[in-house]
């Protein structure tokens, strides 16, 4: 039986409820995040990223395709110390170099410091991935406060200018930057006012980055997903919704990290030479247009 065929169901995923922020060691089932449907090609070698929410969910999985892949990673979280350690040891058993750095990128003093923590381990800096985000539901309206809106647009959108600003000095041409959107970003969410408004504002600012960055032959792109199995859904999704998740898109199933990060290493990679400004619907089939 292939790995597809052995994707979690809706009916695989139980009622369940975590604290904020989700250690993915506590998800039932466990998503499947560790590459082993994946096939590299030596696509990266020789190259450096930083991947921010690099500990768990689709950030440990861009973090593992990348090091197959042969670059050196720097991963970026905020609280999991052992999520961290945990995608260490699986980039380092895949053969690869992974340095964890804990900082918050709503703080640009960190953002510079992670990158130059970066350069100074592994010599340069050739691929940003900007991933980290902040996500709580409300039901209503009333109950969604502004210290909450302020918080997901502080880590969802000044977080990722943060990080731009303080890597842009060390990239050159052919090198990349790769944001994470949402499909809520395109269709919007009832429960996700300020996340969804932070994942268009990610989508805006992807396709004014690239037109901005262009002449320097530095690439912007954004992975675009629809519902994935990460530590944000138990710990952040009213309990009846957990249960099984997701039936809302055409596949019928909520996606898993590993299944995103292909989409990843094709920006990150030369495979993606003629591509920039480019929103990539990775949704299961979910219409954004």
């Amino acid at each position: 039986m292939s790995n597809q065929e052995r994707r979690p169901t809706p009916d695989d995923i139980p009622e369940q409820q975590l604290a904020y922020p989700a250690s993915q060691a506590d998800m039932v089932p466990a998503p499947d995040s560790d590459l082993s449907n994946y096939r590299p090609a030596d696509k990266l070698k020789g190259k450096v990223a930083i991947i921010t929410g690099g500990d768990s969910g689709i950030g440990r999985a861009v973090a593992i395709a990348y090091a197959m892949e042969g670059a050196k990673v720097a991963i970026l979280y905020n609280v999991h110390d052992d999520d961290a350690s945990v995608t260490q040891s699986m980039v380092e058993e895949r053969g690869g170099q992974c340095l964890p750095i804990k900082m918050d990128v709503r703080k640009p003093e960190e953002c510079r410091d992670a990158v130059k923590q970066t350069v100074d381990k592994f010599g340069g800096l050739n691929v940003l991935v900007n991933n980290a985000a902040f996500q709580m539901t409300q039901k209503k309206l009333e109950d969604l406060t502004e210290e909450q809106f302020r918080q997901t647009l502080g880590t969802n959108v000044l977080g990722y200018f943060h990080m731009v600003k303080a890597a842009l000095p060390h990239l050159e041409a052919g090198d990349v930057i790769i944001n994470t959107g949402s499909i809520v970003g395109k269709l919007g969410k009832g429960m996700l006012i300020d996340y969804a408004t932070s994942k268009g504002a990610v989508h805006a600012m992807t396709k004014s980055l690239a037109q901005n960055l262009v002449d320097r032959q530095i690439r912007v792109n954004s992975v675009v997903p629809g519902p994935v199995w990460t530590p944000n859904i138990p710990a952040t999704m009213p309990v009846e919704k957990v249960g099984e998740y997701d039936t809302d898109n055409q596949m019928e199933r909520a996606g898993q990290p590993e299944e995103l990060a292909p989409a990843y290493v094709f920006f990150a990679a030369e495979d993606s030479s003629f591509v920039t400004g480019a929103l990539l619907d990775v949704a299961g089939g979910m219409m954004s247009s």
